[in-house]
C-alpha cells in the first residue's frame, strides 16, 4: 500500500513530495538521529554549566579563605602596630623619667656642693670674725711700742709682733680676708661705719678722713665694717665716669 509521506524542507514547511503512480516512498529515520545529537549537546552543555558552576564555587570559598586570611593578617599586623606603639611610649616614658631623674640628681649635687662651700665659708667666716678683735690687739700693741722710747730690746719684741702680725694676714689673704683701711677714700655705707665727723675744706665732702678699726671683707662679703669719721664742708666730689 502506498502511503503518502509529509516531510519539512528547509524552510520548515511540509511539502508532500512527487511521487509517481507505482513508485514505493521509503522514509529514513533522520528526526532520530537530530534528537540524539540534541540530547548529546544539552548533556555536554550541562557538564560544562556544572563544571562552571563548581569552578565558581570553589573559587568563591577559595576567595572567602583569602579574605578571612587577609582579615586574620590585618588583625595580627593591627595587634603589632599597637604593641609597637605601646613599646615606644613606654622607651618614651622610661627616656622621660631617667631625663628627669638625672636632672634632679644633677641639681642634688649642685645644691649639695653649694650647701658644702656655704658651710666651709660659714665655718672660715666664723673663725675669721674671732681672729679679728686678736688682730686689734696685736694692732694696737705694735702701735703703742712704736711711740715709747728707743729701747733694742723692745724694738726686736715689736718686730717679732709684727712678723706673727704679717703671717696671720697672710693666712687669711689665703682663704680671701683683706682688710678694708680706706683712708682718704669716698665713705662707702655698705662698708663702713660712721662715728664721727670732721670739717676740711680741703678735701672733698664725705671723705673718710680717719680709721679708729680696720674693717675686713672674705671674698666679695664685708664681715666686718671699719669704724671711720668722715669730713664734711669740703667742695662735692665729682662724679667718676663710668
Amino acid at each position: 500500500m502506498k502511503v503518502p509521506v509529509e516531510v519539512e524542507d528547509e524552510k520548515n514547511e511540509v511539502v508532500e513530495p512527487e511521487v509517481e503512480a507505482g513508485e514505493d516512498v521509503v522514509v529514513e529515520p533522520v528526526a532520530e538521529d537530530a534528537d540524539e545529537d540534541a540530547e548529546e549537546r544539552a548533556r555536554v552543555e550541562a557538564a560544562i554549566r556544572a563544571g562552571e558552576e563548581a569552578a565558581e564555587r570553589e573559587l568563591a570559598a577559595d576567595a572567602g579563605k583569602l579574605r578571612e586570611e587577609r582579615d586574620e593578617l590585618q588583625k595580627r599586623l593591627s595587634d603589632v602596630e599597637d604593641q609597637i606603639e605601646a613599646a615606644n611610649q613606654e622607651a618614651a616614658d622610661a627616656t622621660d623619667r631617667m631625663l628627669r631623674l638625672q636632672a634632679d640628681w644633677e641639681n642634688f649635687r649642685r645644691r649639695t656642693a653649694a650647701e658644702r662651700l656655704a658651710e666651709k665659708e660659714r665655718a672660715a667666716e666664723g673663725l675669721v670674725t674671732n681672729l679679728l678683735p686678736v688682730i686689734d690687739d696685736i694692732e694696737r700693741a705694735i702701735e703703742h711700742a712704736g711711740a715709747t722710747e728707743d729701747d733694742a730690746q723692745l724694738k726686736q719684741f715689736v718686730d717679732g709682733v709684727s712678723a706673727v702680725h704679717a703671717k696671720m694676714l697672710g693666712v687669711l689673704s689665703k682663704e680671701g680676708v683683706e682688710p678694708i683701711n680706706p683712708v682718704g677714700e669716698p665713705f662707702d655705707p655698705l662698708a663702713h661705719q660712721a662715728v664721727g665727723r670732721v670739717e676740711d675744706a680741703e678735701a672733698f665732702d664725705e671723705t673718710v678722713a680717719q680709721v679708729y678699726q680696720k674693717g675686713y671683707k672674705m671674698g666679695e662679703k664685708v664681715i666686718r665694717t671699719a669704724m671711720v669719721t668722715v669730713t664734711y664742708g669740703g667742695p662735692k666730689r665729682p662724679a667718676e665716669e663710668e
